[in-house]
């Protein structure tokens, strides 16, 4: 499985140099050397990159020109997971069953949202649990959180208090 690293822009100059924003805070995908992917399994070999204007500008050894760079445009780029323990990755929290801390069950996971203030496990029953409230995953893949006192009250219940 691979994951989705970037998102080439445009081109940059006339010498093949494209504009990557980066989806990941994982800089080293855009060291020298480092391979990507295209949805058609299209290689990306990064020659260089450097920081520029919140995003990179990279050069691949694949792209020659502005005309080929041009013809990158829009591309996503993929990459291969990169192992780490102490990172918990979002392909790997789909699927997951959710407890809380005394072990009732409140779900699996059906996807993760974006949220600026955290981001959210979405649960096949739609309950929404910020990731902030994460408190471990257990090597089975169970996921453990602790939301708060009333979190998951039906909204009438509430209502009539």
């Amino acid at each position: 499985m691979r994951l989705e690293v970037g998102k080439i822009d445009k081109a940059h100059g006339v010498h093949g140099d494209v504009i990557v924003t980066l989806l990941s805070d994982r800089t080293e995908r855009l060291d020298a050397g480092a391979v990507l992917y295209s949805n058609d399994n299209f290689e990306y070999t990064v020659a260089r990159s450097r920081p520029h204007q919140h995003r990179f500008l990279v050069t691949f050894e694949e792209v020659n020109g502005r005309d080929q760079a041009d013809g990158h445009r829009g591309t996503l780029l993929y990459g291969d997971p990169i192992e780490d323990a102490d990172v918990l990755w979002v392909h790997e929290l789909i699927g997951a069953n959710v407890v809380d801390v005394d072990g009732t069950a409140l779900g699996a996971v059906a996807s993760v949202e974006e949220n600026p203030a955290s981001d959210l496990l979405v649960l096949e029953n739609e309950s929404l649990i910020p990731l902030t409230f994460l408190v471990e995953v257990h090597d089975d893949g169970t996921i453990v959180v602790d939301p708060p006192h009333g979190l998951f009250d039906p909204i009438d219940d509430m209502a009539q208090e």
